[in-house]
């Protein structure tokens, strides 16, 4: 079933469910949309589960941010009302992760698992080291940013997020869709309402089955993100992949062969 849902501030949500089972919610990663869980939508539905993904605020088919303070915890948790969906395994990746784990944080028992993949966490912060090799790494984006180049700007962001390059049919979809959501480049999220305090700070309170995803192709900071999330949550498993930052999309194989069983142990 495709929908979307009206929010009570203004804003919308595109959606997606499909199969039967226990409910696992799949979120995206920033400059992407829902459509880079195109691989597990089908393996996950015939794996028996009811598989909801969407388009966060702002992404794909769902509204924009309008300046308005708004959750993307809140937009999760509203969707999964209107849906009827009590319990869900969380699995996100990169914005999407630090979202699966704020909402972790935020209630405790809507979650049955949590999947972190090249996960960002709310409150880390980079290092003066990560932050020269960012700088670096996008002073050909920020000029052409500058000059008002947005596709430029955006394929030089790709060589560092689509390490492995867009010439095969993977990359070329990692590709394809940060391209259709070219506006996020100039989208205002500075609205967005943050958990206080930050996750970074409360991992150690989180006490569901976890699963954490490492990209090995991903940069500097990103793996740091995913190893400091692997230490704060003790009991999570930790799984390093030949991926770069879309790792479902880059590797659906070899994420469907780690996510699947991991999800099957967690339901016991």
């Amino acid at each position: 079933m495709d929908g979307v849902i009206e929010l009570a501030d203004g804003g919308s949500l595109a959606f997606e469910d499909v199969g039967e089972g226990p409910a696992v919610v799949l979120l995206h990663p920033g400059l992407w949309d829902m459509r880079t869980w195109d691989p597990q939508m089908p393996t996950f539905a015939a794996a028996g589960y009811r598989v909801i993904r969407y388009d966060l605020r702002g992404y794909g088919r769902s509204s924009r941010p309008s300046g308005e303070p708004y959750s993307h915890v809140a937009d999760l948790w509203d969707l999964l009302d209107h849906l009827g969906v009590e319990t869900a395994a969380l699995i996100g990746c990169s914005m999407g992760g630090r979202i699966a784990i704020d909402a972790t944080l935020d209630d405790p028992s809507r979650p049955w698992a949590l999947v972190a993949v090249a996960a960002g966490v709310s409150g880390f912060e980079a290092s003066a080291e990560e932050e020269d090799w960012w700088e670096d790494a996008m002073a050909a984006g920020y000029k052409a940013y500058d000059a008002g180049e947005m596709e430029t700007a955006q394929r030089e962001r790709l060589r560092i997020w689509a390490a492995l390059g867009t010439d095969d049919e993977a990359g070329a979809a990692i590709e394809r869709i940060a391209m259709d959501n070219l506006h996020e480049l100039t989208m205002d999220e500075s609205a967005e309402i943050q958990l206080d305090p930050p996750a970074v700070t409360r991992l150690h309170e989180i006490d569901v089955p976890t699963l954490v995803i490492k990209a090995e192709h991903d940069p500097p900071f990103s793996r740091r993100s995913t190893d400091v999330i692997a230490a704060g949550i003790g009991s999570a498993s930790v799984v390093m992949l030949d991926a770069d930052h879309v790792v479902n999309l880059r590797a659906p194989a070899a994420f469907d062969a780690v996510v699947l069983p991991f999800l099957a142990g967690a339901r016991g």
